[in-house]
C-alpha cells in the first residue's frame, strides 16, 4: 500500500513539476473562425496570468514559467509597488475562485527594449513567493532558442482582452483564438521595416488578431500532448482590424537571456 502510495506521489510530481501539459485539457478546434474568441475550458491554460492593481483591475497577460518566474510584455511597465500577479484565475466576475495573488520581487525589463519601436518588448516578474503548482496553476515549456517555426503553424492565444471592436470592455471570462502564423515577408506587406528578428506575425486576412488587453499574454502551439511559448502579445492595429496580423516577441529569440537572468535569481 506504502509503495503504491509512493507511485501515485510520484506520478503527481512528475505532472506537477512538468511544462506544457495542462491537467483540465482545452478545447482546441483550429477549423474555427470565430472572429472574437470564445471562452476558454476553466482551468485549462494553467499557465495564463493576470496582471492587476493592487485594487483588483486587469491590465495585461502574462506566462507562468517556473513556479518563481512570469514573462510578459516589457510595454506592460508592471511596476511591483502598485501591481500584483494573480494565477489561477478564470473569470474576473467570480469570487468564489481560488486564486492565487502574488506580489513581485523583480521586475526584469530587457537591456535592449525599444519602447519607440516596441522592440524586444519582453520582461521577467520574480514572484516574491513560490507559486504553488497545481491542476489550475503549472508552467507553459518555453520555445528553444532560434527554433525554426513553419509557416501557417496553428496557434492558440489567449487572454481578457477586448471582443468587440466597438467597446473597451474586458472580457470577464479567459478567452482562446486560434489563428496561424504567418512569414515575415508577408507580415512586412503590413507593417513594414517596424518588423524586427526579435518579433513575430499570427493572423490576420480571415483569423483574428489579439485585441487590446491581450498585452503580455501566451501565444502557444501543441506539439504531441506539450504545450510550448513562442510569442508574447506585443502590438498590432489600434482597433483590433482583424485583417491585419498582430505581432507577438519572438520567444526563441530571448530564450539564452530567459535562462540566465532565471539562474541569477
Amino acid at each position: 500500500m506504502a509503495f503504491l502510495w509512493a507511485v501515485a506521489c510520484l506520478a503527481l510530481a512528475s505532472t506537477v513539476s512538468g511544462c506544457g501539459v495542462p491537467a483540465i485539457q482545452p478545447s482546441v478546434h483550429y477549423s474555427e473562425r470565430i472572429i472574437n474568441g470564445q471562452d476558454a475550458v476553466s482551468g485549462s491554460w494553467p499557465w495564463q496570468v493576470s496582471l492587476q492593481s493592487r485594487w483588483g483591475s486587469h491590465f495585461c497577460g502574462g506566462s507562468l514559467i517556473n513556479e518563481n518566474w512570469v514573462v510578459t510584455a516589457a510595454h506592460c511597465e508592471f511596476n511591483p509597488y502598485s501591481h500584483v500577479v494573480v494565477l489561477g484565475e478564470y473569470d474576473h466576475n467570480s469570487n468564489t475562485e481560488s486564486t492565487q495573488v502574488k506580489t513581485v520581487a523583480r521586475a526584469i525589463t530587457h537591456p535592449s527594449w525599444d519602447p519607440y519601436n516596441i522592440n524586444n518588448d519582453i520582461a521577467l516578474l520574480k514572484l516574491s513567493s513560490p507559486a504553488q503548482l497545481g491542476r489550475r496553476v503549472s508552467p507553459v515549456c518555453l520555445a528553444p532558442a532560434n527554433v525554426a517555426l513553419p509557416t501557417n503553424l496553428q496557434c492558440v492565444t489567449t487572454g481578457w482582452g477586448r471582443t468587440n471592436t466597438n467597446s473597451q470592455a474586458l472580457a470577464a471570462r479567459l478567452q482562446q483564438v486560434t489563428l496561424p502564423l504567418i512569414s515575415q515577408s508577408e507580415c512586412m506587406q503590413h507593417w513594414g521595416n517596424r518588423i524586427t528578428n526579435a518579433m513575430l506575425c499570427a493572423g490576420g486576412e480571415k483569423y483574428v488578431s489579439s485585441p487590446q488587453g491581450d498585452s503580455g499574454g501566451p501565444l502557444v502551439y501543441q506539439d504531441g500532448n506539450i504545450w510550448t511559448l513562442i510569442g508574447i502579445v506585443s502590438w498590432g492595429n489600434s482597433n483590433c482590424n482583424v485583417r491585419v496580423p498582430a505581432v507577438y516577441t519572438r520567444v526563441s529569440q530571448f530564450r539564452n537571456w530567459i535562462d540566465s537572468t532565471v539562474a541569477q535569481g
